[in-house]
């Protein structure tokens, strides 16, 4: 899923990764969200109002980013038990 570049209005108490999460569905896009708006990089929390630029973020499908279960290492094949 791409969502396409957007503006978001925040409310009071919100951050960068509360945001993300809100938006884009997980914390981990919060580096994108402060990449494009530089001018709040410096706030820790928002005190609402503020119009934050909403970057294009490609999300993988829930499929995509799944793990293989055949590919997964189990904790008897850990290279560090060999």
């Amino acid at each position: 899923m791409t969502l396409s570049e957007t503006q978001y209005q925040c409310t009071a108490g919100e951050t960068f990764d509360s945001v993300a999460l809100e938006v884009y569905g997980d914390e981990k896009y919060a580096c994108e969200l402060m990449a494009a708006n530089p001018l709040f990089c410096t706030v820790p929390m928002f005190v609402g109002g503020e119009l934050l630029e909403l970057p294009v973020v490609d999300i993988p499908d829930e499929d995509e980013a799944e793990d293989d279960p055949e590919e997964a290492v189990t904790p008897d094949e850990a290279p560090w038990k060999e």
